[in-house]
């Protein structure tokens, strides 16, 4: 009989495309997926991997293997959260995946609130952007994931996946105080849209988003640094350096030297938190997306 937790390694191994990638995402060695590895291949009697430079290739096998995998993770998730919701105790193991801002500025207040509540539910925490937490879900590396989206720049779930609204952010102007703008208590998105910018990382949703902004109102973005931390932001704007969209979740202390203008009509970005639907029954991930829920009420009073 295949064991679930070798189908699981493999899983591992075709989303991440190596094994110690899949060791780093299952929390195991590097052996110890070798080892499992090894075993599966021989209860199927095939070879499940080949050497490809640094990574592996699955087999014909293997690929197989890995359709029938993915049925079977979903059924066992399925009756995992069956079983939960049954004893309706908000107990056991949630990884939860996330955007920076979002979690500077929600999860500490959802935290204490499930500690309080929920003293046998452990939270384990993973930052990360969105294009990387869609797949940390789908793949089940993720139970859940609070992301963010800009208003006319959705970003698609997979039909797989149910979503609970948290909140709205905006985003101001950050400015050098020195700037001719920087004196104003609030711009018109014409008057921005030739700044010199600092925008997030390439290949990031949100500079996207600046890009698709700014072009969708005649203007070509004129981009001097990538930047994906805040607070290096702040400190090049407040070197004279560039201007960049700051939203207010998160965003922490402002320093000397850079001035926080509102823009109209406002830059929106939607927060919200998701999870594959068939895990939806399970008491814990009712209980955190509660608790961020409540966290994002209190932010915005």
């Amino acid at each position: 009989m295949l064991s679930v937790d070798r189908l699981r390694v493999l899983h591992a191994i075709a989303a991440h495309g190596s094994l110690s990638a899949a060791a780093q995402a299952l929390h195991v060695t590097n052996s110890a997926v070798s080892q499992q590895l090894t075993k599966l291949e021989r209860e199927v009697a095939q070879p499940l991997v080949e050497r490809n430079g640094r990574g592996v290739r699955l087999t014909d096998a293997a690929e197989l293997l890995v359709e029938h995998t993915s049925r079977i993770l979903s059924m066992v998730q399925r009756a995992e959260a069956d079983l939960e919701a049954h004893r309706d105790d908000v107990i056991g193991h949630l990884r939860m995946s996330g955007t920076p801002t979002a979690v500077r500025g929600l999860l500490p207040h959802a935290l204490n609130s499930l500690r309080e509540a929920h003293p046998g539910l452990r939270l384990e925490l993973n930052e990360e952007e969105p294009h990387e937490s869609v797949p940390a879900v789908v793949r089940g590396d993720a139970d859940l994931a609070m992301i963010i989206d800009w208003v006319g720049a959705p970003l698609e779930l997979p039909a797989s996946m149910s979503r609970a609204p948290l909140m709205d952010d905006i985003g101001d102007i950050a400015l050098p105080a020195d700037h001719p703008l920087a004196h104003r208590e609030l711009l018109e998105v014409d008057e921005i849209l030739s700044l010199p910018w600092i925008s997030w990382s390439r290949g990031s949703i949100c500079n996207d988003w600046l890009h698709d902004m700014i072009r969708s109102r005649g203007a070509e973005p004129v981009i001097v640094h990538n930047v994906e931390e805040h607070q290096t932001k702040l400190a090049l704007i407040a070197a004279g350096i560039g201007a960049a969209v700051m939203p207010r979740l998160g965003r922490g202390p402002v320093p000397e030297g850079v001035r926080i203008v509102p823009v109209q009509p406002a830059l929106v970005r939607q927060v919200y938190v998701f999870w594959r639907t068939d895990a939806s029954r399970r008491p814990a991930i009712r209980a955190t997306v509660r608790a961020l829920r409540e966290a994002a009420a209190a932010y915005a009073e």
